[in-house]
C-alpha cells in the first residue's frame, strides 16, 4: 500500500513539474496577451508562433502553438542576432535599427514565402514599434545549416537579426504556415 501511495505522489509531483516547466517556457500571460490581440483581427485565430528569447539559445525556445487547444505542437531551436549578444553576459539586447544585427521583440505578421539566398523563407512584417522596421531590415524566417535539431548546452549560431531554424524545423513550420488561409502571428518576447 505504501509503495502504491508513493507511486501516486511521485506521479502527481512529476505532472506538476511538467506543467510548471511548460508555463516557464511559454508563460500563460504571453499566450493570453496574443489571444486578446488577435480578437476581431483577420489573422489566424487557431495558430501562433512564439519565441522566448529568455531561454538559452541551445534549448527549444521557438514554439508553434495551437491556440484552440492550448498546446505546443512544435518546439525548435532558433537563433538570435549577433548584435543582441552582450559580451560576458547571459542577457540579450534588442533593437529595431537597421545595421544593428540585433533581434527585435514584438508581434510579427508572417507574410508570404519566397525563395532567396537561404532557400524558402517567409517575410516578417513587424506590427509593434519595437519591430516596425523588420521589412526594411529584411528580417525573415528562414533555415540555416548551423542550427541544430536537438537541444544541447552549446549556443546556437548567430544571425544578422533573423530568426533561423534548422532545415527540419523550418520544413515542419512551413507545413503549418502554408496550410493557413490567414496570416499567422509570430510573437518574440524576452
Amino acid at each position: 500500500m505504501k509503495s502504491l501511495l508513493f507511486a501516486f505522489l511521485l506521479l502527481i509531483s512529476c505532472s506538476q513539474s511538467k506543467a510548471q516547466e511548460s508555463a516557464e517556457i511559454l508563460p500563460k500571460e504571453k499566450v493570453s496577451e496574443l489571444k486578446n490581440y488577435l480578437k476581431n483581427k483577420s489573422y489566424n485565430q487557431d495558430l501562433a508562433v512564439f519565441i522566448n528569447f529568455k531561454i538559452h539559445s541551445g534549448k527549444y525556445r521557438y514554439f508553434v502553438y495551437d491556440l484552440k487547444n492550448n498546446k505546443i505542437i512544435q518546439r525548435a531551436i532558433v537563433s538570435h542576432g549577433s548584435g543582441s549578444v552582450i559580451p560576458k553576459s547571459n542577457t540579450l539586447k534588442f533593437s529595431n535599427i537597421e545595421g544593428s544585427y540585433q533581434s527585435s521583440l514584438g508581434k510579427y505578421e508572417i507574410k508570404e514565402s519566397y525563395v532567396g539566398q537561404f532557400g524558402k523563407a517567409y517575410r516578417l512584417n513587424g506590427l509593434d514599434s519595437t519591430n516596425s522596421n523588420a521589412m526594411q531590415r529584411a528580417i525573415v524566417l528562414h533555415s540555416f545549416g548551423c542550427i541544430p535539431d536537438k537541444e544541447s548546452q552549446n549556443l546556437a549560431c548567430l544571425s544578422l537579426g533573423c530568426p533561423m531554424l534548422s532545415s527540419k524545423a523550418f520544413n515542419e513550420t512551413a507545413k503549418h504556415l502554408d496550410q493557413s488561409k490567414k496570416s499567422v502571428i509570430l510573437y518574440a518576447f524576452y
